[in-house]
């Protein structure tokens, strides 16, 4: 292994995480905006706290098409959860509880999917096969998710190359997890069955800052489409990462894309140092066949423990059990992430697979902090034959958990000694990440029996093309050339007004800069000023730029056009102000003209621009200042002739 030490998070290079041979892809979820569920007609997208009744179910695994268990379901079996679906009447129906079939697919979702598949360049399908994908987790109550692969083998451009976009599936959501402590864990439903696609990409990526910006492209290329759920939850993002010599994790569930960075650095330096520990435990001579450990009951050794955990448990007369590590000394203070020590590796296998929720859930004898008195540490030791080599870890439980607890503590103990177990990790809001899950495998898949086979016709992917956008990246490239505000353009070219930005400059010779600062920049000033939220119907937009196309508003009008028309609900003829005549703008420049002879001024020089101030307050929206400023500058010139 290379001898490089882990820098902290900004300090790293790209040439360092080169040197650690840094990949990393994703797999993001997004929710499409359809009317009803993917196999069923409930509504889609209605959030509720409500509910009207609970389901009580316990999760078991099943073998697959090959005789097989998969790992991640044996693991959430040895939870023994007890999982509570709490149920709305008005977004749940028998299809969400397993006691009636699937309806067909949800055709608009498919649509949807389709079409994005096309925007990632992919090759799709010409027949969807629908899956089941086993969930034990509980957070899909028939223990499946159905799932379909509908595009395989896209792009995306990113920077001088191409990341791969390796496959599209169209599935159904899970539902919202409420809480989950010790053995129970509850849900809402409402969220339960509702269209979404997963994008995965490949491990193309060569540093945490890459895989935030292409999270970005893939997020602003669905958005483009408006055919996707907006807020809190309907975008999750699942990161792979790996190092040189690591294995693939996953960290699942990133809430924003702004959070990647940190995270893919923290799991990359938690591998390195996983790979570094192992190598240790090597020069001690201990691996994967010369480990070794031995578990003890040790309730009746600890009776007064000042240690508050601890004397709880030994009040609410819990089992407490020591295993010893064997060689393992000093280890469990072994660096993994920030602030974070191997020892927290196993505290969270206990806390998940144990379901021993209440931390801390167990102590140890490399740690600094007060827990045992030296006494109770040397009884403990003497008791387990103990060495000075070795690490002493304490658990306590029920009866029921504490052999369990044992076990999960012996396991992860023992992979240290293979390097870096493959396991589904969960995202922490301090950048770093703890266990979720063993990853699971090919076997959770297999061939759904309800539902047949769909032919993917060459005529219905003609009709999404009509209405799919065209790729944003080649908007702004557009954009650009046109000479398009630099702080406009982004959003421009996600914009639901992008189709309409096109029109009005190659059809209404529009300057492409007024159009832009039109559509982008004046719905923000509305927004802050007058409104609580952004909508501004596209038709009201297209109605006022061209009214002013055709000469009709004036380009200072504009913004006053569009408050009127959402302020006072008015349409656009009736807002358009009533165009004044040349002998009806010489009158009005004579009258002001007149009212200035009677002012005095401080500083005639400012005369002018005072007489325009006049005017455009008199005539804003009728005329153009630039029209009004010649129309003065002229009157003045005959003037002074007639003088002469």
């Amino acid at each position: 292994m290379k001898d490089f030490i882990f820098k902290p998070f900004g300090e790293m290079s790209e040439a360092d995480y080169s040197t650690v041979g840094f990949k990393s892809g994703l797999e993001i979820h997004q929710q499409l905006l359809t009317d009803k569920k993917l196999f069923c007609r409930c509504p889609a997208g209605i959030y509720s706290e409500n509910y009207d009744a609970e389901i009580l179910r316990h999760m078991r695994p099943t073998l697959s098409e090959l005789g097989v268990y998969d790992g991640t379901a044996l693991m959430e079996f040895k939870t023994k959860k007890e999982i509570i679906y709490r149920i709305n009447r008005n977004t749940v129906c028998t299809y969400e509880m397993d006691d009636t079939p699937p309806f067909l697919i949800n055709e608009d979702a498919l649509d949807i999917a389709l079409g994005m598949g096309m925007l990632y360049n992919c090759k799709l399908v010409d027949e969807l096969h629908i899956a089941r994908k086993q969930y034990l987790d509980g957070s899909i109550p028939t223990g499946f998710q159905r799932t379909a692969i509908y595009a395989v083998d896209g792009w995306i451009p990113f920077k001088d190359r191409k990341v791969k976009i390796v496959q599209m599936s169209i599935e159904e959501d899970s539902c919202r997890e409420v809480s989950d402590f010790s053995h129970n864990r509850i849900y809402l439903t409402d969220r339960l069955g509702m269209p979404l696609i997963e994008t995965v990409t490949g491990p193309d990526m060569r540093t945490p800052y890459e895989v935030a910006e292409v999270g970005w492209i893939c997020a602003k290329l669905v958005r483009s489409t408006h055919k996707v759920r907006r807020g809190i939850g309907a975008a999750r993002q699942d990161v792979n990462v790996s190092v040189e010599g690591g294995t693939r994790i996953e960290i699942k569930g990133v809430p924003k894309i702004g959070m990647i960075p940190l995270l893919t650095h923290n799991e990359a330096m938690r591998q390195w140092n996983l790979l570094k520990l192992k190598e240790e435990l090597k020069k001690r001579g201990i691996t994967n066949e010369t480990f070794k450990t031995e578990d003890y009951d040790i309730t009746s050794l600890i009776k007064k423990p000042h240690y508050v955990p601890l004397k709880n448990a030994v009040e609410s007369k819990l089992k407490i059990s020591c295993v010893v590590l064997k060689g393992f000394k000093e280890l469990l203070r072994w660096q993994t992430q920030p602030d974070t020590y191997f020892s927290k590796e196993i505290s969270d296998r206990v806390r998940v697979i144990a379901c021993l929720s209440t931390i801390p859930n167990l102590i140890h004898s490399d740690s600094r902090t007060d827990t045992l008195s030296s006494s109770d540490w040397q009884k403990v030791k003497k008791y387990a034959e103990a060495t000075d080599d070795d690490t002493l870890i304490i658990v306590w439980a029920s009866y029921d958990d504490i052999q369990t607890a044992v076990n999960e503590i012996i396991i992860r103990a023992k992979e240290a000694t293979i390097g870096i177990p493959s396991e589904t990790r969960q995202a922490l809001s301090d950048g770093t990440n703890g266990f979720e899950r063993i990853l699971p495998g090919a076997d959770r898949m297999y061939p759904d029996t309800d539902l047949p086979p769909k032919q993917i016709e060459a005529d219905r992917i003609n009709k999404i093309k009509s209405w799919m956008p065209e790729q944003f990246w080649k908007r702004q490239a557009w954009y650009k050339e046109l000479g398009v505000p630099a702080d406009t353009i982004d959003e421009l070219s996600i914009s639901k007004y992008a189709e309409l930005f096109k029109k009005a400059f190659t059809e209404w010779k529009i300057n492409p800069v007024t159009a832009a600062v039109v559509l982008i920049q004046y719905p923000k000033r509305l927004k802050k000023r007058y409104f609580n939220n952004d909508f501004i119907d596209e038709e009201i937009m297209s109605s006022i730029l061209k009214a002013y196309a055709d000469g009709k508003l004036t380009a200072d009008f504009i913004l006053n056009a569009l408050k009127y028309s959402l302020e006072l609900g008015m349409f656009v003829e009736e807002i358009i102000p009533k165009s004044i005549s040349d002998k009806e703008l010489e009158k009005e420049i004579l009258l002001v003209e007149e009212q200035m002879h009677k002012m005095k001024f401080i500083k005639k020089e400012k005369a002018d621009s005072i007489m325009m101030g006049i005017l455009m307050k008199k005539l804003r929206g009728r005329i153009s200042a630039k029209k009004v400023a010649q129309r003065v500058s002229s009157l003045q010139k005959d003037f002074k002739s007639v003088k002469q």
